[in-house]
Parts: C-alpha cells; structure tokens; sequence
C-alpha cells in the first residue's frame, strides 16, 4: 500500500499538531526489516510526545509511538523472515525514528526481539516498554543483592504503568511490597496486584532529611524529585533504589548521606538504548514470571483514533496500569 493510517507529530509556528492521518510508505525512514505493528501501548513517554508538554520528538514529521508487537513484511536481515513475530521498544522510536503508531514502519532488525513463546502480540504490549522497564528495575535491584529475605521493598507510582507491572512483578517474587500512589481509591487494585501496604503520596512529598527512619530495603522510583528523595532517605543500610522516573521532576534534592553514611546505592535504569542481551533477558522473565491474571487486571484497550486523547490522560495522571492499542 502506497499509504498508511498513523499518529503523525508535525511541527508549528506554536508548538506542535498532532492527528490520526495518512502517510506515504515513501516517507518510512532507512532500515533492513519492514514491519506490520498489530499493537502498541501508550506510555509516559508517548503522553509526552503526543501533547508536547516535553521536546521528546527530534524531528518532523514524526509517527508517534515508543514500542509495538509486529510481524514482519519484509526483511533482508539474516536473522529475520516474513512472517515473524516481533516486539521493537526504544531506540529513538517516536523520538528520532519514525514510530509505531502505524501500520506499517521500517527498522534496523538489530533492534528487535522475538516475542517469548507463550506471550500473545496483545499481551507483550500490554507490558510494553513501562512493564519491560519495571523488569529492568527488578534485575538491578537483584543484582545489588537486594532479595525478598532482605526487607521490604517500595514502588512509588504504583498505579501507573511501571509502577502497576513493578509491583505484581516483585510480589509474584516474594518480596513484601509498598506501594506509594497519590490515589487513594487506587488502593484495592494496588492490593489485588501483590501489595501488601499502601501508602499515600503526601508521605513522601515533604522535604527530605538527609537520613530519615530506615523502612526499606530497596524500591523501584517512577517518579523523581522530593519523592525519589525522601525514598532515598528511608532506605535501609546497604540498600538499593532503581530510579527509571521522572513524573515528578528532573531535580533530586537530596545530600550524599544516605550513600556514605548508609551505603544506599542508587541504580539508574535506562530502557531505550539497552542491549540486546539484556532485553532478551528482561523479555524471556516477563513471559515467565508475570501473572497473566495481574496482567489482565491492568489492561485497558483503544485503537489509534484514541491514542491522542489517551496520551493527555496519562500526562494527567489520569490512567491506571497499561493501555493497550489495536493498530489493526
């Protein structure tokens, strides 16, 4: 086909104009692997992009759309053939290479992962990069020795995407989870999903001590600022927090002593450019170690006419775990 529906960013005189429109398959940027996405997810990122409250697009026009689960077209990558099933997340997708909220897209096959047996194209994006990130989050807090023997564990955010995955994740595997969220009412959900506390998010939006009570062992940070600081604070001796947000800001108003007078080591978490290894790591757990029934819990689904008005949503704290997107 000549042209395809999708999410197009384009730039103007005050911002940029976002619609559900066509765009020629002449305009699909450079690389080896043509792919047909069946569905997609609307992450932070993307509510990002879409209402350009952030300078996440690099170029224009730009197909929104961080991550899908596709099958592939056409390909002269020798580790890819027409008809495979793959998942693509990250690397510049929606920022600097033409996105995912389309029907079709073109990519380097370097960048693509075979979706894990047992995982269904709807439900990997269900997970979707917020849920690959919550994994990446889980593998850095273990590889800092901090398992479920040594305390529990706080998820700030929890209602959201990473946030929602991050917790069924950590209960499934026997840590005792906190789970910090600014909805209240949330709270059910939070304890259906493995949560053993809630807590609200006033608790940690106060200033910082340089060290305040030692309650965790470790935690999973969505969102920055006052809150990843007061986190920091409160973790226990020698132990480890995994910061992959920023909902609440780019600063951290903290000291050093929680890391030299407490060793509390902070894991930054970077999901865009990892490689390929480690994604096929954090995809092959995900397909084993989430609760599909978890899962199912979180999931809301759009098509892409509702991707604009989703990506408002989610800026506004507006939506609960995942939302899924049918392309197709």
């Amino acid at each position: 086909m000549a042209a395809f529906k999708a999410i197009v960013i384009n730039k103007t005189e005050s911002g940029t104009a976002v619609a559900l429109t066509d765009f020629d398959e002449a305009g699909l940027m450079e690389g080896d692997v043509t792919l047909r996405p069946e569905w997609s997810t609307v992450n932070y990122k993307d509510g990002l992009a879409v209402t350009g409250k952030a300078p996440v697009v690099r170029r224009f026009p730009m197909i929104a759309g961080v991550d899908a689960a596709a099958v592939v077209e056409a390909s002269s990558h020798p580790a890819w053939k027409p008809g495979d099933k793959v998942l693509v997340n990250g690397w510049g997708c929606g920022e600097t290479h033409l996105g995912m909220y389309a029907e079709k897209a073109r990519v380097k096959g370097d960048w693509l992962v075979a979706l894990p047996p047992g995982l269904t194209s709807r439900d990997a994006m269900a997970i979707g990069t917020a849920g690959y990130t919550a994994m990446l989050c889980v593998m850095a807090l273990e590889r800092a020795g901090i398992g479920p023997d040594r305390g529990p564990v706080i998820v700030t955010g929890a209602v959201g995407g990473v946030g929602s995955v991050a917790v069924a994740l950590l209960a499934k595997l026997g840590y005792q989870v906190t789970a910090s969220t600014g909805r209240p009412a949330e709270g059910g959900y939070l304890r259906d999903l493995g949560a053993t506390e809630v807590i609200a998010r006033v608790d940690l939006t106060g200033p910082a001590r340089p060290l305040g009570k030692e309650r965790w062992a470790g935690g999973i940070d969505t969102v920055g600022s006052t809150t990843l600081a007061n986190v920091l604070s409160m973790t226990r001796y020698g132990g480890a927090v995994a910061a992959c947000g920023l909902a609440g800001g780019m600063d951290l108003p903290t000291s050093v002593a929680p890391f030299i007078l407490r060793g509390v080591s902070l894991l930054g978490i970077e999901s865009v450019m990892a490689p390929l290894a480690l994604r096929k790591q954090a995809w092959q757990r995900l397909a084993t170690e989430l609760d599909r029934h978890k899962l199912a819990k979180m999931i809301e689904e759009i098509d892409l006419g509702g991707v604009v008005a989703a990506g408002k949503k989610i800026i506004e704290g507006g939506v609960r775990g995942r939302l899924v997107v049918k392309i197709r």
